[in-house]
């Protein structure tokens, strides 16, 4: 035989697929690599699917979405959610190619030891008729996020993990991103592109093998990775910059669907579009996306990040692909936004939707146009927190989303002079203040609180708009919880004439002191020890 032919053989069985052989450990990646045995001009549009059939141990067929790496390579990532022995074959719709169809093989699932609780206690999932997300095996997930939105793409390995450390310790557990170029960064610290065109867009593998190590150092510190699909400003530059009103639908699902098989594989929750309107002229687009991306049934959760003063929850309530209804009360501490937060739509309508969790996903970004302050991200947090049913929030800091370094500003951003770099940011003290927020509402079995205003004798919000005091209880007022946001008194109703112990909770210093409680007629009233906001907690006796 001709050496020459006999290289191209050898060359096609060394390239038929590879996969990672042995032991994986349950809700771990598991990849397995395959060598296309033919080449593509542009392989996302060229190769109409490639896919890789999983079967579970127990007999459950998954169908995962293959991606492509770059040159002849493609790989799939998968995270198996049962422990024993696993199947797989891959589907491809070029049945000429030997590298990529109906290549099979196996692979065991062990228990996992790892005592973070993505690994201990499973993905992040959410249970039909709940507020709340859990874990696989039914724990219940509060959401703490942080808006790390450039960061992913401009940090080095080392101010990632800087980032990343601070963030675990303060309590965090997810990280919101952005995983392509938009306005405000058009390059990664490489130089490189997400895609490239319009139209017929270009998928840049480069661009997101560098990525890579990034969405599994999230998950390697325990948290949530929380990547942004396709940015989408809805207005002015913004719009001719963002990827989710630029591109066609048709470019945008591709670019989705890409982004999702490349992570799928890790522990994600996907934001379809971010600070998007996604009502009005632009509903049926985003509709129409969610639902090409999210068909059948991908890994990881649906959400969406709307724009300020926006929400989705009832336009969007028979979107079946929609698993968290996301809003944005933007960065203000003045009458409307205030208002918004506390009597707006959210608040309004929860209990009229389908049940869902309902979060703030982008509050005040501390130190913003130098005006707000830690006092301004703890009162949006608690009164968002407790407008709907206790579910999770996000922080943002000025500095941090966009990566700003020692003498950088916002690309196509207005912004004073001033800023602390990304590094100093990590120290100001509304990242911890939050932290605090969660550890406190974490003591408690959170998921059973509800909104509870009715319980409020007196609103002092409805003659000052800043004094609102929130409120929430679990079921039969076992538990009442109120956020003072200023000094002052808080009148309770107690038409049972329950007997309760009080705590104030000091949600700048996390500490907790006892709380004088009077009783008058079928009133509790309580007066706030501290010159600052505070949460009275109320426990009823047995």
């Amino acid at each position: 035989m001709d050496r020459g032919v006999l290289s191209f053989l050898l060359v096609l069985v060394l390239t038929a697929a590879v996969a990672i052989a042995g032991e994986v450990p349950v809700w771990d990646k598991y990849e397995i690599e395959f060598q296309s045995s033919r080449e593509y001009e542009n392989p996302v549009y060229d190769l109409k699917s490639f896919d890789v059939e999983f079967t579970s141990p127990s007999g459950r067929v998954l169908n995962i979405k293959g991606f492509w790496d770059g040159g002849r390579n493609w790989k799939a990532r998968f995270c198996p959610d049962e422990q024993g022995e696993w199947a797989w074959k891959s589907i491809c719709s070029d049945k000429e190619n030997s590298g990529l169809y109906n290549q099979k093989g196996n692979f065991t699932v062990t228990a996992n030891k790892n005592p973070l609780d993505i690994y201990s206690n499973g993905v992040i999932t959410r249970s039909p008729g709940n507020y709340h997300l859990v874990h696989a095996d039914g724990t219940p997930f509060f959401w703490l996020a942080d808006t790390a939105w450039n960061g992913a793409m401009k940090s080095t390995d080392e101010e990632w993990d800087v980032y990343l450390r601070d963030r675990q310790s303060k309590g965090f557990n997810v990280i919101q991103f952005v995983t392509t170029q938009w306005r405000a960064l058009e390059r990664d610290r490489n130089g490189e592109a997400a895609f490239t065109g319009c139209g017929r867009i270009r998928i840049n593998p480069s661009f997101f093998q560098s990525l890579d190590a990034r969405v599994d150092r999230v998950n390697e510190m325990g948290l949530v990775a929380a990547p942004v699909l396709l940015w989408a400003l809805p207005r002015g530059q913004g719009r001719e910059l963002s990827p989710g009103y630029y591109l066609p639908e048709d470019e945008a699902v591709i670019l989705a669907q890409y982004t999702m098989a490349r992570y799928g594989g890790n522990h994600v929750v996907w934001i379809l579009g971010g600070d998007g309107a996604y009502t009005g002229e632009f509903e049926q687009r985003w509709k129409n996306i969610g639902r090409r991306v999210f068909e059948g049934d991908p890994p990881g959760l649906a959400a969406q990040h709307p724009h300020g003063h926006s929400w989705i929850g009832e336009v969007y309530k028979d979107e079946a692909w929609l698993d968290i209804v996301g809003y944005q009360s933007s960065h203000s501490n003045t009458r409307g936004t205030v208002d918004w937060i506390n009597k707006g739509p959210m608040s309004a309508m929860w209990d009229k939707l389908p049940a869902r969790p309902i979060m703030n996903l982008e509050p005040n970004y501390e130190m913003i146009r130098h005006q707000i302050t830690s006092e301004d991200v703890r009162n949006a947090s608690y009164w968002s927190l407790f407008a709907t049913p206790v579910s999770g929030l996000t922080y943002g800091h000025n500095s941090i989303w966009p990566w700003l370094r020692e003498g950088e500003s916002i690309l196509n951003h207005s912004m004073p002079d001033g800023y602390p770099a990304w590094g100093e940011a990590l120290s100001y003290p509304g990242s911890s203040q939050v932290g605090y927020l969660a550890e406190f509402i974490r003591s408690f079995e959170w998921w059973k609180f509800r909104p509870a205003g009715e319980l409020l004798a007196e609103q002092p919000g409805n003659e000052v708009y800043n004094h609102f005091i929130s409120i929430a209880r679990n079921p039969e007022n076992g538990t009442i919880m109120a956020y003072l946001p200023k000094k002052g008194e808080v009148k309770i109703l107690n038409l049972l004439k329950s007997r309760y112990d009080g705590q104030w909770f000091d949600p700048v210093e996390n500490v907790f002191s006892d709380a004088e409680i009077s009783r008058e007629d079928n009133v509790l009233r309580a007066v706030s020890p501290k010159d600052q906001d505070m949460v009275l907690i109320l426990k009823r006796k047995k």
